[in-house]
Order: structure tokens, then C-alpha cells, then sequence
């Protein structure tokens, strides 16, 4: 297994990464208007889930400033969208506490799942297929 971990010194680095990449999935446009989060939610990172050299997923996490919650998706990207797949996605506070996860074989994305921490630094991480994840630890401090 491949494990990319992405600390706030390694985070500039994590988001070079997606420059130039479509920042939504394709057939995610499809859902409706309120986003895949719910109504009141606004994407605030974007980040691949690289393979050696090549992209496998996306990892999105959204926040509502009304609620204070964040919320995490993990989705497939290129062979791995649209057929079934190991996909992970787990959010939780930096201290590690509130944590939720949704992993199973999706054909599009695992998520959402959601933490309330207002005020606070959270954990995400994606993975996409089995072997390959993306963590980002003390991220989307609010």
C-alpha cells in the first residue's frame, strides 16, 4: 500500500499537484444544486490521490459556516470512476476525536461524511483504489 501523507509543511506541495486538474469529477455536475454535501456547503480543498505518477481519485472537503461542520467525499477518477472500487474517506478533528468513515466498493465516491468543528483543525484522508491514499492532517483550521 502507497500512503501519501500530507502534513501543513507538505500541503503547498499536495495542492501544486491538482493545479490544472478539473476541479469536479466528471458526472458530478448531475446531483443536485444543493452539492454532494447538502445545501449551505462550500468546497474548500481539492486534492489528488496519486498513484506513483498518475491521479486514481479526488479527495474534496467542503465546510458550512452556518453549521460548522466540514464534510469529505472521496471520488474515483479516470478507470476508477464509474466502476466498482475500493473507496475510502474518513474526516475528524486533528485531535482525532468525532471520527466517521464510509468505505466500501462505490462505483463513484464514498461519502459524505461529515465533523463539526468549529473553530478547529481537522483530518481527512481518501483513498482510491485500495492501495493508494492521501492524508492531510491539521488542515481547514476554522
Amino acid at each position: 500500500m502507497k500512503v501519501m501523507k500530507h502534513g501543513l509543511g507538505v500541503l503547498v506541495l499536495a495542492a501544486a499537484t491538482v493545479t490544472g486538474v478539473a476541479p469536479t469529477p466528471a458526472g458530478a455536475a448531475s446531483r443536485s444544486a444543493a452539492g454532494p454535501c447538502g445545501s449551505g456547503y462550500s468546497r474548500v480543498g481539492v486534492y489528488a490521490i496519486p498513484s506513483y505518477d498518475k491521479r486514481t481519485g479526488t479527495l474534496e472537503v467542503h465546510y458550512s459556516s452556518s453549521t460548522g461542520k466540514n464534510c469529505a467525499l472521496a471520488y474515483g477518477y479516470g478507470p476508477y470512476y464509474g466502476t466498482k472500487s475500493w473507496k475510502r474517506v474518513t474526516i475528524s478533528k486533528a485531535d482525532g476525536s468525532g471520527e466517521h468513515t464510509d468505505a466500501n466498493e462505490y462505483e463513484y465516491y464514498a461519502g459524505p461524511v461529515y465533523v463539526s468543528a468549529p473553530g478547529q483543525c481537522i483530518d481527512v484522508a481518501g483513498t482510491v483504489p485500495a492501495w493508494t491514499t492521501t492524508e492531510l492532517n491539521n488542515v481547514h483550521c476554522g
